[in-house]
């Protein structure tokens, strides 16, 4: 399978623009078989108030840019992760979404928000879902969610294949964390950050694809806009053994993990 990374600076308040920039990116790319693109693709980031961010949100039934991944999956014969403004009634979420030609096939709220993010959207609350693909077995987290070794541990245990993780980073930690993340868990993790500048805000870009042994399969600049492509193997992500006598999850203490032992 060929994974793909759209690292790019998306617009704030420009639906429209951000999706020519997309649609132009992937007609100068290599083609994959599965796109990660960053956090809030949709709709830029940071929001002056929750008023702007209702405004640039959008329904998932009704979704602009929804219908412009699908198309574009429809066109290149690809799926793709995605981070998206998403209005619930009257609630927001900070979400991705995993689609392919025919919709939405998987939708993850963002968990843990960073910073002001907690005065515009919800905490999710789908819990951490692993989607059954042809592809394999796909889960997502965004941005900040990396910084909790929990959330990891979960999707490993469930069996999780590739985390695609679309990010906006600031903080300068993450991509030097995922090897150690996949690593321990071994699986593939795909992190795709934006570069750039918002308001006042820079991000850190350097969208990293990390293999289930730890080891980088790309790596992005850090201003650049670009996209990078590699070949994966997920099947290397069942393999939990680390040694004839080791074996990531088997050997596991659970007898003592418990906080008041």
């Amino acid at each position: 399978m060929r994974v793909g990374l759209l690292q790019y600076a998306p617009v704030i308040g420009d639906i429209d623009k951000n999706i020519r920039i997309i649609e132009k990116s992937l007609e100068k790319s290599d083609g994959a078989d599965l796109w990660v693109l960053p956090e809030l693709a949709s709709s830029g980031y940071a929001f002056a108030s929750r008023e702007e961010a209702v405004l640039l949100s959008e329904k998932l039934s009704d979704s602009k840019f929804v219908r412009f991944l699908m198309s574009q999956a429809q066109k290149h014969r690809c799926w793709f992760v995605s981070g998206i403004n998403e209005r619930e009634g009257d609630k927001l979420y900070n979400s991705s979404v995993l689609v392919n030609e025919e919709g939405v096939i998987g939708v993850y709220r963002k968990l843990h928000l960073f910073k002001n993010e907690k005065n515009i959207f919800e905490p999710g609350n789908l819990g951490l879902p692993v989607f059954e693909t042809p592809l394999g077995k796909i889960g997502m987290l965004i941005c900040f969610d990396w910084m909790f070794p929990e959330v990891w541990r979960i999707m490993g245990l469930k069996g999780v294949q590739m985390v695609c993780h679309p990010s906006n980073l600031v903080l300068p930690w993450c991509q030097t964390a995922i090897p150690g993340y996949a690593l321990t868990n071994r699986f593939y993790v795909a992190t795709t950050n934006r570069v750039g500048t918002e308001r006042g805000l820079k991000f850190t870009g350097r969208s990293v694809l990390v293999s289930p042994t730890g080891e980088y399969l790309l790596q992005g600049k850090r201003k650049k806009e670009q996209s990078l492509v590699a070949d994966v193997d997920l099947k290397k992500s069942t393999d939990k053994q680390i040694t004839e006598e080791n074996h990531a999850f088997e050997d596991r203490r659970i007898d003592v993990y418990e906080i008041n032992q």
